[in-house]
Order: structure tokens, then sequence, then C-alpha cells
């Protein structure tokens, strides 16, 4: 029985807790930085889903080329738009959860060339996807997973489980 009793308060406790904080959450997305991140939580969403229809596209006996090269073009379409994404006053201190760490913006040159190369590598899967040659846009989307994840090696928060 006190085991039980145990166990309601801290759930309840965790809740409170989480209540809060969704609070502040929500409170902080009404303000221009606060939007920013969420804008931005969405664009990576979009971004994923493309990289990942794009991937599950090549994983197939026979890929629709078609599909393949609609997906990287999305995929380098939305990289194209990345900087935008990170206006000032959208890291931490948006009072918003996010991952973006604070040197995005105290490193803007090193934030900028990660960018750049990812944008780079995009372009090129864009142009192989419209080749259609499918071992070379297989290479090509290991390149830009590469870059991805430089970038978030460094400038992204690690995920909390």
């Amino acid at each position: 029985m006190a085991l039980r009793t145990t166990m309601a308060l801290a759930l309840a406790a965790a809740m409170a807790v989480g209540g809060a904080a969704v609070a502040q959450d929500n409170a902080a997305a009404t303000t221009p930085g606060g939007k920013a991140v969420l804008a931005r939580q969405a664009h990576y969403k979009d971004l994923g889903k493309a990289f990942g229809g794009l991937n599950g596209e090549l994983r197939k006996e026979t890929p629709d080329k078609a599909a393949v090269a609609a997906g990287a073009a999305s995929v380098n379409t939305l990289a194209q738009a990345l900087p935008s994404w990170f206006p000032k006053g959208s890291g931490p201190e948006a009072g918003v959860k996010t991952a973006a760490k604070a040197e995005i913006w105290t490193d803007a040159a090193g934030f900028a060339a990660a960018v750049g190369k990812l944008q780079g590598e995009t372009a090129k899967l864009q142009e192989v996807a419209t080749a259609g040659d499918l071992e070379a846009i297989k290479a090509q989307v290991r390149a830009t997973g590469a870059a991805c994840k430089t970038c978030h090696d460094q400038y992204r928060q690690p995920e909390q489980h």
C-alpha cells in the first residue's frame, strides 16, 4: 500500500513539473524567439521525413527513380533554407525546449561552414538523383548523412531518452 502511495505521489509530482515546463514552453512559444524555435523544429521534421522517405525508397528492390529525384530535391530545398531557421534569439535563451546549442551563434563562422558543407552535399544529391544512377545516389546519400552528423555532433544537444 505504501509503495502505491509513493508511486502515485511521484507520478503526480512528475506531472506537475512536466505541466509547468509545458506552460513555460507555451508562454515562450508566443515570443519571436520561441516561434522561431517551433518553426525550426517543424522544418527539421520535414527534412527528416524527406531524407527518411528517400532512404526508404532506396532500400526497395526496385526504387522509383522519380520518387528518389523528388525526395532529393526536397532535401536540397530544405537544406538551402536552413540558415534562416536560426535567427538570433532562437537558442536556449528563447525559453522553448531546443536541442540547438549556443555555439550556433557564438561560433557563427563554424556553423556557417558546417551548413555550407551540408548544402553542397544536398546539391550534389539532387544532381545525382536527377541523373538516376542508383549506386551514385546511395553513395551521395551517405555523404549527405555524414554532413548532417558532423553538424549535429558539434551544434546539437544529444537526445535525452
